[in-house]
């Protein structure tokens, strides 16, 4: 049976002629599990809104979608409440009430449903989500984890038939999201409800999935088995944007030796190679990596945190503890830690944002007593939340541009060059006119990096920035990042991206109970870890030492290959 039909679904944003959709035709099976990849801006959270009848986005729409052989449009307004659950990327924008035992019970208050039964279905999803320990807690109070988690356990006591997620993960910390994916396929396999899910972590997700959805320019372009859509993405020549979002698994055995069955996960990963160098390596340390152009001892770190403590209430527990942290000028720094650790509160500590209660905060070597000083010091600094649309104001993405240069000098030709020239960068050619709101959560991230950017800061504080951007864009933003490195910019980035810290820092630092525990370079930081590591690390470090990206192991899989002389 069918739970869900698109038949030839057209979608057209107001005040733009590019289809949002186009052309969708394709069914969604009862009880099955659907991952659906794609870039940044390909479709997938406009499809996906199209799944639920009050998320709809306002358009041009044509074409026809059926939920169990019906019209969705003409679903009775109770049936969509109680059997379409939907997950959304921010679990801040979904959350409705103060305490956690009520926001588990609000869905069902207003579908009418008795206190009595109320009270039955909401221990039974407290139970099955672990959330006994913190069921009377304030909302405020829990992690993203948490509350993702709370989310998800709302919905799914109004035991919906099919659930509706996009992107749920973006804010989790690799733990966290490990935890939830899991859960998803827990409810998959023993409720029976049918999983849609958009994502880019295709490491944990693939492996759940009975058919992989791909997207590009509003079209289905691969809709198949994970077999066949890892060849369709893998390709023959170039690979395909999307491929090095893939499982590390499956992108080492394309680029290494694709003959037999591919590899999915890490357990499959590591057996294929066991198979592969059945003897053991002979080489086992990846290429030394370019020296780092030296320092200068004398010069002062750039950013220096000494004995910073703070607390959001007088009375409250401290979120920063002691903490100590030297970004040297010019260095890439990547914090990286579970969800409710401090990282977030530590951005906005350094940018000035919040003021601690104990501690010092040196720019430059000048020690920042109060907000003035930081334009004493000559460092200009721009600070990407967590949250881009923290700093949207405008009605379309050019204007926010525009607005990011409200201040600058210069006439209005050389302010639309420069507005231009950012659009282009970022490619958003195609939504320069769209209303922030209506962009993709990985287009809101990359306009609103453009918007910090035009300001040409020196000190760069990024607060998860490859949040809902797919893998290819990723490549792009790290190329970037680089650039603005080589002319000077120093790059401090909270981030849940171990893959991305991994490849492109210089230095990676653990956030715990409100401190840096440790930091090191990242083979030396990651290659010790257990779960906060790359696959590719879990997968070859019983035949490697210190490979932690994809291309690591793939270079010391063809140096081990080579016939010996």
């Amino acid at each position: 049976m069918e739970a869900l039909a698109f038949r030839h679904v057209e979608f057209t944003y107001p005040n733009t002629d590019k289809k949002a959709l186009d052309d969708v035709s394709f069914a969604v099976r009862t009880s099955e599990f659907i991952v659906i990849c794609g870039k940044s801006g390909c479709g997938k959270s406009t499809l996906l809104r199209h799944m639920k009848k009050n998320m709809m986005p306002y358009g041009d729409r044509q074409g026809e979608i059926l939920y169990e052989g019906h019209d969705l449009a003409e679903l009775d307004n109770r049936v969509s409440a109680a059997e379409i659950g939907f997950v959304q990327q921010n679990p801040e924008n979904q959350i409705v009430t103060d305490k956690v035992w009520h926001e588990l019970s609000f869905g069902l208050e207003s579908l009418g449903v008795s206190n009595q039964e109320i009270r039955r279905r909401v221990a039974e999803m407290a139970s099955f989500f672990g959330i006994q320990s913190w069921f009377r807690r304030d909302v405020y109070e829990l992690s993203g984890g948490q509350k993702q988690l709370l989310n998800l356990a709302s919905i799914m006591a109004m035991q919906p038939k099919v659930l509706v997620l996009d992107e749920p993960t973006s804010q989790l910390d690799p733990i966290a999201a490990t935890e939830f994916l899991e859960t998803l396929a827990k409810i998959n396999r023993e409720l029976g409800t049918t999983i849609i899910l958009s994502e880019h972590r295709l490491e944990e997700v693939f492996p759940m999935a009975d058919r992989v959805m791909v997207m590009e320019e509003g079209k289905v372009t691969a809709f198949d088995t994970i077999d066949v859509v890892g060849r369709f993405l893998s390709g023959q020549g170039e690979r395909h944007p999307l491929f090095l979002g893939l499982p590390a698994p499956m992108k080492i055995y394309a680029e290494v030796k694709p003959e037999g069955p591919c590899p999915v996960t890490v357990r499959e990963g590591r057996l294929w190679l066991n198979g592969l160098l059945p003897c053991g390596a002979r080489e086992r340390e990846p290429a030394p990596l370019p020296p780092r152009p030296p320092r200068n001892p004398k010069a002062p770190p750039l950013l220096e945190l000494t004995d910073v403590w703070f607390r959001y209430e007088k009375a409250g527990a401290d979120i920063l503890r002691d903490l100590n942290m030297r970004v040297e000028k010019g260095e890439w720094f990547c914090l990286v830690g579970g969800n409710g650790v401090g990282k977030s509160t530590a951005m906005k500590v350094a940018a000035g944002l919040l003021k601690p209660y104990r501690g010092r905060i040196k720019l430059l070597g000048r020690e920042m007593k109060k907000p003035g000083d930081r334009e004493q010091a000559d460092c200009r600094l721009g600070l990407l939340p967590q949250n881009p649309q923290a700093l949207f104001t405008e009605i379309t993405a050019e204007e926010e541009l525009f607005d990011g240069l409200a201040g600058a000098k210069g006439s209005e030709k050389e302010k639309l060059e420069r507005v231009n020239d950012m659009i282009s960068l970022l490619r958003l050619e195609g939504e320069r006119k769209l209303h922030p709101y209506d962009m993709s959560g990985g287009e809101q991230q990359r306009l609103a990096l453009g918007k910090i950017l035009l300001l040409e800061p020196q000190l760069l504080l990024l607060d998860e920035p490859t949040k809902g951007l797919d893998p290819f864009f990723k490549t792009i933003l790290a190329d970037i990042l680089k650039k603005l490195q080589q002319q000077g910019v120093t790059i401090c980035m909270v981030s849940h991206d171990i893959e991305f810290c991994a490849e492109y820092a210089d230095t990676c630092a653990m956030f715990f109970d409100g401190g840096v525990v440790s930091q090191d370079a990242p083979r030396a930081f990651f290659g010790s870890n257990s779960f906060y590591t790359t696959a590719s690390n879990r997968m070859s470090r019983h035949l490697f030492h210190g490979a932690i990206t994809y291309r690591d192991v793939v270079d010391l899989c063809g140096r081990n290959l080579m016939p010996s002389n």
